[in-house]
């Protein structure tokens, strides 16, 4: 049995639009951010077709990350120049 841990969420640029958030606060019983990311994606559905990244404790993951903090965040493409 995975324990329920509780999770901030934080959303920035384009995605706000498509959560109609900034953050929210999820209970989650997932312990990866690939799992992490079909929770959010379901419940904001507008998101399972565009592209972003994720973010743990301000450092960039990748979806087979293990949830170590309490601060995720997912960001949008960011363009260089």
């Amino acid at each position: 049995m995975k324990l329920k841990m509780e999770i901030k969420i934080k959303y920035f640029g384009i995605l706000t639009e498509f959560t109609n958030c900034q953050e929210e606060t999820l209970t989650i019983a997932s312990d990866s951010i690939s799992e992490l990311i079909d929770l959010v994606t379901k419940k904001h559905s507008k998101l399972k077709s565009k592209d972003f990244q994720v973010a743990q404790n301000k450092t960039i993951v990748s979806s087979s990350t293990k949830i170590d903090g309490t601060e995720i965040a997912f960001l949008p493409p960011f363009s260089g120049g």
